[in-house]
């Protein structure tokens, strides 16, 4: 069983238990988190397109990180021209605590109705519609 889940601009296919880095999310650590779902798969059963209103993917915030330093170095020969920058990315780790399909509800027996009469047409229209004019 597996779901696929978009987040920070990615797509991400996750199983319970699971571990992972995204991009940062504005939540306090040890808060519980539900994530956008694309795609839930269990064996034969595939879920998508309307009914994924069904399916819930639940993640906890274990913790807040950077991620590794990127250099960044521009140069141009014989022009003297030279940069030197750094980035770290902001992260946010978090562990996939529940991954479920909404069951159906049984629905209630519905009442016999009655069909419904048609309205009482009056004399004069009747005669009208049957003359074509």
């Amino acid at each position: 069983m597996y779901a696929v889940v978009k987040t920070g601009g990615k797509q991400y296919r996750l199983e319970q238990g699971q571990t992972l880095l995204v991009e940062r999310l504005p939540v306090d650590e040890g808060a519980s988190v539900k994530l956008d779902t694309l795609l839930y798969v269990d064996g034969d059963t595939v879920v998508d397109g309307d009914d994924l209103s069904k399916v819930t993917v639940q993640a906890r915030v274990v913790a807040h990180e950077r991620g590794p330093k990127l250099r960044i170095v521009k140069f141009k020969p014989k022009r003297g021209y030279k940069r030197r920058n750094g980035h770290r990315q902001e992260l946010t780790r978090l562990e996939i605590t529940s991954i479920k399909l909404a069951a159906r509800r049984p629905r209630a027996k519905a009442e016999p109705t009655t069909p419904e009469q048609p309205a009482p047409v009056a004399a004069g229209e009747a005669k009208e519609t049957e003359n074509g004019s």
